[in-house]
């Protein structure tokens, strides 16, 4: 069994927990006659082990044929925001980084994700969002930051 979920893992269909998304909006970038639009999709989500944190993830999602069946490959082009949206509160100490959001990109091997950093000497929490492919990820990557007042950041 063991065996099988580390297979699984590296094929990027067992991973673990992180938040959910939902999605907020989405906005044509390219007209197709005959099938799916490419679009600009944004989702939110809530920090799951940061109460009054919410970060908001733009993507790029290729239409067409291969699109609508979810066969495409979208491109490595992200955002983050992250924003306090209430009394900033934690549930358990942090780890120095983990990761709170993973989202599949393509059709198995490819997937956007969220990690969150805390920079203890600035008290403050940094969201990085990347992609990674199962055999080379992308360089692209894109940075926002969430300062904490008030409080200190507990971590492990």
């Amino acid at each position: 069994m063991k065996k099988l979920c580390a297979t699984l893992l590296l094929a990027g269909l067992c991973s673990l927990p992180s938040a959910h998304a939902e999605e907020v909006g989405k906005i044509s970038t390219t007209f197709r006659l005959l099938s799916p639009n490419d679009k600009v999709v944004v989702d939110a989500f809530d920090d799951p082990a940061v109460s009054g944190v919410a970060c908001y993830v733009s993507r790029a999602q290729t239409g067409g044929y291969s699109g609508a069946v979810g066969l495409a490959k979208d491109p490595s082009r992200f955002s983050v925001a992250c924003r306090q949206i209430g009394t900033i509160s934690f549930a358990k100490p942090l780890p120095k980084q983990e990761e709170v959001f993973k989202e599949s990109a393509s059709f198995v091997f490819k997937h956007v994700r969220v990690v969150r950093i805390v920079d203890a000497k600035r008290n403050t929490l940094v969201y990085l969002t990347y992609s990674d492919k199962l055999i080379d990820g992308s360089p692209d990557n894109a940075v926002t930051a969430v300062p904490v007042s008030g409080q200190s950041i507990p971590q492990k």
